[in-house]
C-alpha cells in the first residue's frame, strides 16, 4: 500500500479510501465485516461513511454496522483514519425543522453526537459537510467546527461537492481566525467526468486541500462489466442507458486495456491516482475480493503514450480554466 498526506495536514492515509455506502444495502453486516478486515489487511486504512448510509428507510445503518465492526476489538478502531459526514436529513422528529437538508452549529453537533454513539468512538478523524449550504455564513461553520477540534471529538474538518469559490471562501474565513480550515474535498471525477480539472483540482491543489474521489468507476460505466453485462446487475441498467458514442467510447477502452493486460477497472483507478490533484479515489466493494482487485491499481504504471491515448477517448476540458477556453 502506499500512504500520501491528506492536503497540507501532516496525516498521512492510504492513496485507497474504503468507501462504504454499499455496507447495510448491498453488502450484509457479515460481508462488511469481512470486507474491513481484507482492507486493513490490504494496507488500507482509510475508511469513508456518512450519516445517512443504510438506506432511505435505515439512516444510520451504516455507521452502526462500522461501529459494531470496531466493538470486535483487535486493533481494528485504533488502525483506521475514519471519516464521515452530515447535512442531509435523518428523518429524525427531535429535531423538527432543524432536521432538514443544511449545516448549522445546531446540526453539526448534534449530528456528531449521534455519528460517534453509532460509530462506538469517541471521535473522528475527517468530519466532513456532505454538500454546500450557502445560506450558512463561515463565521457559523468555523465556530462549529473549531471547538469540536479543541475539544478532540473531530481531528481535521473536510468537504464534499464543493465548487472552487466555496473552497476559497472557507479557507479565507479560516485564515483570518489563524485556523487550518479545510484538509480535503470529496468530489465527482473519474475519466468519464474530468469536469472537476476547470476550477476545482487547480484551486484544491493552490490551497492546499486533498481531492478524494467519489465514483470512480463513474456508477460502474468503467467496471468493464458494461458491455457483457450479467442480467439483472447494476451494470445491465448502466448499459441499458448507453448511448451510441457511450458504447464507442467504451469500446475503445476496453480494446486498449486488453492491449496493456489491465481490467478496465484497474486503469481507471490508476489513471486517478496519477493526477497530481488526487490524494485517493473511494472504492466501494461489496465483497473482500473486490477490494483486493483495487489494490492492483496501485501496481499498474500507465506511460505518457497510454495517458495521451486515454485522454484521446476520454477527453477532458483541455486543461484548467480560463486557458482551457480563453486562449
Amino acid at each position: 500500500m502506499q500512504y500520501t498526506s491528506l492536503g497540507r495536514s501532516g496525516l498521512k492515509v492510504s492513496r485507497l479510501c474504503l468507501g462504504t455506502m454499499n455496507f447495510g444495502r448491498a453488502t450484509s453486516e457479515r460481508d462488511a465485516f469481512a470486507t474491513m478486515d481484507r482492507a486493513l489487511e490490504e494496507g488500507i486504512t482509510f475508511f469513508d461513511t456518512a450519516n445517512v448510509y443504510g438506506g432511505p428507510d435505515q439512516r444510520g445503518l451504516t455507521e452502526q454496522i462500522i461501529g459494531r465492526w470496531f466493538a470486535l476489538g483487535g486493533g481494528r478502531r485504533e488502525s483506521v483514519v475514519l471519516a464521515t459526514k452530515v447535512y442531509n436529513p435523518m428523518y429524525d422528529s427531535a429535531d423538527g425543522p432543524n432536521d432538514a437538508a443544511g449545516l448549522s452549529l445546531y446540526k453539526i453537533r448534534r449530528s456528531l453526537t449521534r455519528s460517534l454513539q453509532r460509530l462506538r468512538t469517541d471521535h473522528v478523524e475527517l468530519y466532513q459537510m456532505h454538500h454546500v449550504d450557502p445560506s450558512v455564513s463561515w463565521d457559523e461553520l468555523w465556530g462549529a467546527f473549531q471547538p469540536l477540534i479543541d475539544a478532540g471529538t473531530v481531528d481535521y474538518v473536510g468537504s464534499s461537492n464543493f465548487g472552487a469559490r466555496h473552497l476559497c471562501y472557507a479557507q479565507a474565513a479560516a485564515n483570518t481566525r489563524h485556523i487550518l480550515g479545510l484538509v480535503s474535498e470529496q468530489h465527482k471525477y473519474s475519466l468519464a467526468c474530468r469536469l472537476p480539472e476547470l476550477e476545482l483540482l487547480p484551486a484544491a491543489s493552490d490551497l492546499g486541500i486533498g481531492v478524494l474521489c467519489w465514483s470512480p468507476l463513474a456508477g460502474g460505466l468503467l467496471s468493464g462489466q458494461t458491455l457483457n453485462p450479467q442480467w439483472g446487475s447494476r451494470s445491465a441498467d448502466v448499459a441499458r442507458n448507453l448511448t451510441p458514442a457511450q458504447r464507442e467510447q467504451l469500446e475503445k477502452y476496453a480494446a486498449l486495456c486488453r492491449e496493456i493486460g489491465q481490467s478496465e477497472a484497474t486503469v481507471a483507478l490508476s489513471w486517478l491516482l496519477s493526477q497530481s490533484a488526487v490524494t485517493a479515489p473511494i472504492i466501494g466493494p461489496r465483497t473482500p475480493d473486490q477490494v483486493a482487485a483495487a489494490v492492483a491499481a496501485l501496481e499498474c504504471e500507465l506511460s505518457d503514450d497510454i495517458l495521451a491515448r486515454l485522454d484521446a477517448i476520454f477527453p477532458g476540458p483541455g486543461g484548467p480554466a480560463p486557458q482551457a477556453y480563453a486562449w
